[in-house]
């Protein structure tokens, strides 16, 4: 047989055209790179498997899960033209490249190559953590094979997300609502969004007093006359010695917790302030410490999520799309990992960036080194830092990014850069001082107030860079950071003080205080919580956020994330009959033994077996799901808000509703209020649920016979507000007798079908109308829009009707708003000709009112606003469009969600073709797989 003639030609796979093309440039003569765009393979819907496999042991999950949890792969059809593509490229090449991502994923994707194409020239596998020429020529010298134990831990982490949602979420279908999902990580997300609220429903509000003194030395005898005159704050911190309650010193419940300390109401605060009037204050100690803060370390995925969220206002997944495309284009390191380590050429680019812009000055004797903090910590990778063996300033790639792409390389150049600087070196100073209540009922009472105040002497990294913090409680109580560093005395410079200096009382404020419940998660915290727990990868946070948003159990309403009823629904089934599948815990250990199974130390079949089938000490997911027994679906759906009203989370929303009384006759209909969609749980009060009963008006009120068709007509309250509607009667047994008979080929008659069911004719109220007022002659000329005009001059029939925005005109697809719902019922054909006479502007499209306003776009500088369309209403400002997600009503949409939906449509970049898919599942097939 013929030996295959030499080419002298070398395939190199990547993931990405964007990656392929930055690599191409680097790799000399005689290589040739191309994509696999994504994963190439993935695992089927059981129902598209082939009939021969269906009612086997393969055909519950298109795994076989009784000869070791084998996947059965199929090449993904919108990939069947790319695989040729590769093939026939390969029969041209002496050796094949995988320079796939070095992750598990990436690792899966190169297996997948290899079981696909079957290569029969040398294989060689090889990972960029950055896309520069030196990064390259190392990985040449590098060269490996595929490592089998990482694609093990991503094969068996792809097949039990398949067992894990295929097994529980019908479950959810059947108890909670239809298209409802449950995933190894985002339930888990959405239990703790939940938990959060639920701790926030149960808080208990408790009021507490201090008092803040703004006071200046004294001229004379003891004084720093440099210090003359200079006014700082001081707060209250005891009276008679014992301390004064703040909101750390209460509980939950309200209720006072620390035994030490002594709370003032209103009453007490204000006798003592008018005590102290007059009297002599003094210094009682002054205590000063050195003060040193060291940098943040570089980069992690979750650290650079949490830090961009906060900084930048971008969602978890905007910050990866865009770092995707920085790294593609060879701007920063690989962005999915876990080390806060860098190389030595990064260590050393730091340092001399550092010295050239800030000086010597400001880089210690010998770099700094970070050890990883997270629970589930790899580290195959560098830190996320800019790309290169020396660094390029933000200015000297500000031309060629995007602007949301520069903001997060400057963030990523500036935290790297810090990392290996000086530390910020200061003092901190704490005075004591206090006097003796002269008058009024507080006379004679002792009272010392506290104030500190930190100086920065030698900035060191804060040069170039400060990290950000999450909202705490304590920022709310006191009115936002700046003023709780005021009410607290904790700021800047205090004046040069010594023990026992005089000092003048310049004001004493009584200040009233009210605890706070927990702060919501926002996309930083959650991302941090999931990582310190060791729940699921940070590479995959930004997808689990998204999916639990999409689906609908959590929303955003600023920063802060809520959860939607139906979350309360979904976490307390699972939380109640898969306890240990919703478990913190047992959800980090899950990871961890995935790690050993990467380490190659467990062998991913027998873990999986023991997950699905269990043993003596664990029952297995299969056991669990098929003992459940009954699920009471109206239980697991229903929260007690206040005694004698009940939440009920139904197929259209969450209502609430009052429990029929014992006796009530037959067919009574209980008491019920919608529970409007912008209200978040934790303000659904028994104060409020009581109101919502109070205020709303009847469900549902007969308004007599259409003399028409003798169908019943009402009016109802629905979740998108009141409508009218025709009651459609079912058939009578004389017209399903009557209807036509159908035969089989046989010859024998079909059984009878059940006619097809008529639509009924429906009409939202107009704003002026409410249920209780609404009368049948209205309610026909509802139901009866569009109403028909006439035509014009070519015969195009113009008609009127209400729309989800308002009325207007319809003559073909050509609309015009009107000016009020009335106008529908008295507007003539001449007046409908005489507004489509008027010019049209904005390229043919009626200039209909704007839906929403939201300023100016922190990215384009251009006001933002919402518009309808012909798809319906979509967010622009002007350079960018996107379309408002069915999910989010206008009512809901805030300015931080629009800002956030732009920046994730430019984060897309141009649009791409539709066979090109992203990267999703992979793994290993089974023999004989297509």
């Amino acid at each position: 047989m013929a030996t295959k003639a030499r080419t002298g030609k070398k395939l190199v796979i990547v993931e990405s055209p964007a990656k392929s093309k930055t690599i191409a440039q680097y790799l000399g003569e005689g290589f040739e790179v191309d994509a696999s765009m994504g994963h190439i393979r993935d695992l089927p819907q059981p129902s598209d498997l082939p009939a021969e496999l269906k009612k086997t042991s393969v055909g519950k999950f298109a795994v076989d899960i009784e000869h070791g949890f084998e996947p059965y792969y199929v090449v993904s059809p919108d990939k069947k033209k790319k695989v040729a593509e590769l093939k026939a490229k390969l029969k041209d090449a002496d050796e094949l490249y995988l320079a796939t991502d070095g992750d598990r994923e990436g690792e899966a994707i190169a297996w997948h190559l290899l079981e696909v194409l079957k290569p029969k020239v040398p294989v060689h596998r090889l990972t960029f953590p950055e896309i520069t020429k030196e990064a390259i020529q190392r990985a040449m010298a590098e060269l490996r094979d595929v490592d089998e134990s990482l694609v093990d831990a991503q094969e068996t982490r792809r097949v039990l997300d398949r067992l894990y949602g295929y097994e529980i979420s019908p479950v959810l279908w059947r108890k909670v609502a239809g298209g409802l999902s449950a995933g190894r990580v985002q339930s888990v997300a959405t239990r703790l969004v939940v938990e959060r609220e639920r701790e926030r429903m149960a808080f208990r509000t408790a009021e507490y007093w201090d008092l803040t003194a703004t006071l200046a030395p004294a001229a004379g005898k003891g004084a720093d006359d440099g210090g003359a005159g200079q006014s700082f704050t001081a707060r209250l911190a005891s009276v008679d010695g014992k301390k004064v309650a703040s909101g750390r010193d209460f509980d939950d419940r309200g209720q006072l917790i620390a035994k030490n300390a002594q709370l003032l109401d209103e009453a007490a605060a204000r006798a003592l302030a008018e005590g102290l009037e007059g009297a002599d204050f003094a210094v009682r100690s002054v205590e000063e410490k050195p003060y040193t803060r060291r940098p943040a370390a570089p980069f992690t995925t979750s650290t650079l999520q949490q830090e961009a969220a906060r900084k930048l206002r971008f969602s978890a997944r905007v910050t990866m799309q865009l770092a995707q495309r920085l790294y593609e284009n060879g701007y920063i390191t690989y962005m999915r990992t876990d080390s806060t380590a860098l190389s030595d050429q990064a260590v050393t680019a730091a340092r001399r960036q550092a010295s050239e812009l800030y000086g010597g000055e400001y880089i210690p004797r010998s770099p700094r080194v970070y050890a990883s903090k997270s629970k589930n910590a790899q580290e195959a990778h560098e830190a996320i830092r800019p790309a290169g063996d020396s660094f390029r300033t933000p200015a000297q790639v500000a031309k060629q990014l995007s602007g949301d792409e520069f903001r997060l390389y400057e963030l990523i150049w500036k935290r790297t850069v810090a990392s290996q600087m000086e530390d910020a070196k200061g003092s901190t100073a704490t005075v004591r001082l206090g006097a003796v209540a002269v008058s009024g009922g507080a006379a004679g009472r002792d009272a010392e107030f506290a104030a500190s105040g930190t100086v920065i002497t030698f900035r060191g990294f804060l040069a170039a860079y400060e990290e950000g913090r999450d909202e705490a409680r304590e920022d709310t109580e006191n009115g936002g950071s700046a003023a709780g560093q005021a009410a607290s005395g904790d700021g800047g410079r205090l004046p040069a003080l010594t023990q026992g200096q005089a000092l003048h009382a310049l004001e004493l404020a009584p200040n009233g205080h009210q605890t706070s419940p927990p702060p919501r998660y926002t996309e930083a915290s959650l991302v941090k919580t999931l990582e310190e727990r060791g729940i699921g990868r940070p590479s995959t946070y930004a997808a689990t956020i998204s999916t639990i948003m999409d689906r609908g159990y959590v929303r955003s309403r600023g920063t802060a994330l809520v959860p939607s009823w139906i979350a309360f629904s979904v976490v307390r089934l699972l939380e109640e009959h898969f306890h240990d599948y919703v478990d913190y815990d047992f959800t980090a250990e899950m990871e961890e033994d995935l790690d050993r199974i990467a380490a190659g130390e467990q062998a991913g079949s027998e873990w999986l077996s023991h997950f699905y089938f269990g043993d003596d000490d664990n029952p297995g997911l299969t056991r669990i799901v098929n003992g459940l027994g009954e699920i009471d679906a109206r239980e697991v759906n229903s929260v007690e808000i206040a005694p004698g009203i009940i939440l009920r989370v139904g197929k259209y929303g969450p209502y609430l509703e009052k429990p029929l009384p014992e006796g009530a006759p037959e067919g009574t209909a209980p008491e019920r209020a919608n529970v409007p969609d912008d209200l978040a749980p934790d303000e659904l009060t028994a104060e409020k649920a009581r109101e919502l009963m109070e205020t709303a008006g009847p469900e549902e009120r007969v308004l007599g016979t259409d003399p028409h068709t003798g169908h019943t007509v009402v009016a109802k309250s629905g979740r998108y507000g009141a409508y009218v509607t025709e009651v459609i009667p079912e058939p009578t047994p004389e017209q399903l007798a009557a209807q036509p008979v159908e035969y089989y080929k046989n010859g024998k008659p079909k059984p009878p079908k059940k006619p097809a069911k008529v639509k009924p004719r429906t009409g939202s109220l107009f704003k002026s109308m409410t249920v209780d007022s609404v009368t049948l002659e209205e309610a026909l000329a509802l139901m009866s829009l569009p109403r028909r005009l006439g035509e014009d001059a070519e015969g195009n029939a113009i008609t009127v009707q209400n729309g989800r925005f308002g009325p207007y005109l319809k003559k073909g697809t050509d609309s015009r708003s009107i000016g009020s719902e009335e106008e529908i019922f008295t507007i003539t054909l001449e007046q409908a000709l005489e507004i489509y006479s008027q010019p049209k502007t904005r390229g043919g499209r009626t200039a209909t009112p704007l839906l929403a306003e939201f300023g100016e776009d922190p990215t384009s500088g251009k006001p933002i606003v919402v518009k309808e369309g012909r798809f319906g209403p979509y967010i622009t400002d002007g350079v960018t469009n996107i379309t408002v997600p069915r999910s989010t009503a206008i009512e809901e949409l805030t300015r931080e969600r629009a800002i956030e939906l732009l920046a994730e449509k430019r984060a897309k970049g141009p649009a791409k073709r539709p066979a090109s898919r992203g990267r999703s599942g992979g793994g290993r097939t089974k023999a004989g797989a297509k």
